[in-house]
């Protein structure tokens, strides 16, 4: 998982065929729908593509950006399932919920990069990889290409203003995750936590236009000064071609000495990536097969889980409590 720059662009050409945004061929609307995280849509993608019951695709995962709205299936027999794509780990255990609430069928599970089963009971957070973060900045950047954690948290609660630290928007599961490595122990993630008027007025989660700061996109590095969470995996998918290329002029520094390539044994900032379902759904087949277990289906498939840059987790399968 060596990165070299010029290489990686280079392939990233080549292969860029290989990622896709919704589920595609048949059948065009999967038993089991999904949405939330973009750190894990690429490897879920992977995964709809592999895994089969009885000949037949049960998993569809939509990204967490594309068209404004997805249809999760068929309107004809359920008219109900059109609704605004969720961006991130938090729209979509939201759009899980609601879907437990109402009972429309429109979604069975939500990708989520965080662990929030403590505030979903209603809800099983069932880890399958393993992702780590670090910070992205420019190839020509401003900002040291090695810093500490505690150097990062002097960045991100603006006791060093050198920089300009960024940030996922609100409801980012990789933004949740990188609050809790790095501010104070006690800060509450909200929407104002950042930018003007917010805690931390030097972090910005706004992109020059007013947009939201999508996770895992390094051409939110406009200026030299910039650095933003990014995952390793997806980075390594993206200029290896199985997500599509999104890191722009991106390259990825080292915390506390350890390289970014290491992602899955000694990362500073390693994590476990979720697949969630209802509780109630915990010993039902399909989702018992797909998802639960280290015999299920997601965990059997070690090798799609490593091709997108993420460890298969020890407790693949076991949902956390």
């Amino acid at each position: 998982m060596i990165v070299v720059a010029t290489a990686a662009l280079a392939l990233a050409s080549v292969f860029a065929g290989t990622a896709q945004a919704d589920p595609t061929g048949a059948p065009t609307y999967r038993e089991l729908a999904g949405t939330g995280s973009d750190t894990t849509q690429t490897v879920l993608n992977g995964l709809s593509e592999a895994i089969t019951i009885g000949g037949t695709k049960v998993l569809g995962s939509y990204d967490a950006r594309g068209t404004a709205t997805i249809t999760t299936k068929d309107v004809a027999t359920n008219p109900n399932c059109t609704f605004t794509r969720p961006e991130n780990s938090g729209q979509g255990v939201t759009a899980l919920k609601n879907n437990i609430n109402s009972g429309d069928g429109c979604v069975q599970f939500a990708r989520s990069s965080s662990n929030s089963a403590a505030a979903n009971p209603d809800m099983k957070f069932i880890p399958f990889a393993i992702d780590a973060l670090t910070y992205a900045v420019r190839s020509d950047s401003a900002v040291p290409k090695k810093l500490t954690k505690a150097q990062l948290t002097a960045i991100y609660t603006c006791t060093n203003t050198a920089f300009k630290p960024l940030a996922p928007q609100f409801g980012s599961g990789t933004r949740s995750f990188f609050i809790r490595s790095i501010m104070p122990t006690g800060t509450v993630d909200s929407a104002g936590l950042f930018g003007v008027g917010g805690q931390y007025p030097c972090v910005s989660d706004k992109d020059a236009g007013g947009g939201d700061i999508q996770e895992h996109v390094g051409t939110y590095l406009t200026d030299t000064r910039h650095l933003l969470p990014y995952s390793i995996a997806v980075y390594n998918s993206q200029v290896y071609g199985n997500a599509p290329a999104a890191q722009g002029k991106a390259v990825l520094g080292t915390v506390d000495n350890i390289q970014p390539t290491n992602l899955n044994t000694s990362s500073v900032f390693k994590r476990d990536v979720y697949n969630v379902i209802p509780a109630d759904k915990l010993e039902v087949a399909p989702y018992s097969t797909v998802f639960v277990g280290a015999g299920s289906a997601v965990c059997q498939r070690a090798d799609v889980i490593t091709r997108y840059g993420f460890g298969v987790a020890p407790n693949c399968g076991v949902p956390v409590q």
